[in-house]
Parts: structure tokens; C-alpha cells; sequence
């Protein structure tokens, strides 16, 4: 069965889809885009149709990671549509949990922390939107760790509690 994960932030800008772009690297590069898709969404619709900020593109550009996301709100459908639902901070997590339609649905909202395993001291990931230049590369630091750590965890079949 196929695992289809949603990465969540508040405008779909920055965090989320970063965190989509180092997925689908790592799911080509192993080949394994049968068995587990990405996307990527904000709680905040205000940047729909929106690419991803030109700072973020950059940074990850220079580490051979391509973002072509355009920015797009959660919908309720995604709550039936998506087997995980990664939020990357407490605030997106919270406001995924009063989206969500049904309890079903908020048993799929992860908190991205959850799958940091190399940065066990970070509690979220931040918004590197007014940060400077090591704001993105922090943001891309902990999106590598912890996609690396879930789609791990995903191939060898192991549960999302």
C-alpha cells in the first residue's frame, strides 16, 4: 500500500515544501515512488498559487534539491486523501488537530519533531522567512534528518503512533 504523507506549515512557502523536495529526492534516489508520495500545504491560504520564497529555492538549489511547488491551503479532503499529516511546528499542529473532520483524521497529524534524530534539541522546525541565509540552511538541515528518519521508518513498515 502505498503511504501518501502531506508536509504542513503556515503559508506553504518555505518549510513545507522544502520538506516535500527533500522527500521526493530521497524517494527517487531509492527508487521507491510506488510505495510512498509527498505534498505539501499551508494552514494559511494567503500565498496560494505562490512558488516557494526565492531565498528557499536558492539554498536548496545549491544542495541539488529542486522546489517547483506552488503554494496551496489545506483542504478537508486531504484528511481522507493523506496517510500522514507532518505539521512543522505546535501552532500548524494545532491547527490541523480543529481542521481535522473526524478523531480518525487527527490520529494522522504528526508533529515533524517527531522524526528528528539527528537534532534531538529542536521542538519544531522554525520559519526561516525572516531569518537570514543560515535561517533556510537550518531549516534545511532539519527537513534532511527527518525525512531520512520517515521514510526509514515507512520502508520497513513500521507504524506511525
Amino acid at each position: 500500500m502505498k503511504q501518501r504523507i502531506l508536509f504542513v506549515c503556515l503559508g506553504n512557502i518555505c518549510r513545507s515544501p522544502a520538506a516535500e523536495a527533500v522527500m521526493q529526492q530521497l524517494i527517487d534516489r531509492r527508487g521507491v515512488g510506488d510505495r510512498v508520495a509527498v505534498d505539501s500545504a499551508g494552514t494559511y491560504g494567503g500565498h496560494a498559487g505562490d512558488r516557494a520564497d526565492s531565498r528557499m529555492r536558492r539554498a536548496a538549489s545549491a544542495r541539488g534539491i529542486e522546489i517547483t511547488h506552488r503554494s496551496r491551503q489545506v483542504r478537508e479532503e486531504d484528511f481522507e486523501r493523506f496517510d500522514i499529516i507532518v505539521a512543522m511546528d505546535d501552532n500548524n499542529y494545532e491547527s490541523l488537530f480543529r481542521l481535522a473532520p473526524h478523531r480518525d483524521a487527527q490520529m494522522k497529524i504528526f508533529r515533524f519533531r517527531e522524526f528528528l534524530t539527528n537534532h534531538p534539541d529542536w521542538s519544531y522546525i522554525p520559519d526561516p522567512y525572516y531569518e537570514g541565509h543560515e535561517g533556510f540552511e537550518l531549516v534545511l538541515d532539519l527537513v534532511e534528518d527527518g525525512c531520512q528518519t520517515m521514510l526509514d521508518k515507512i520502508l520497513r513498515g513500521e507504524k506511525f503512533e
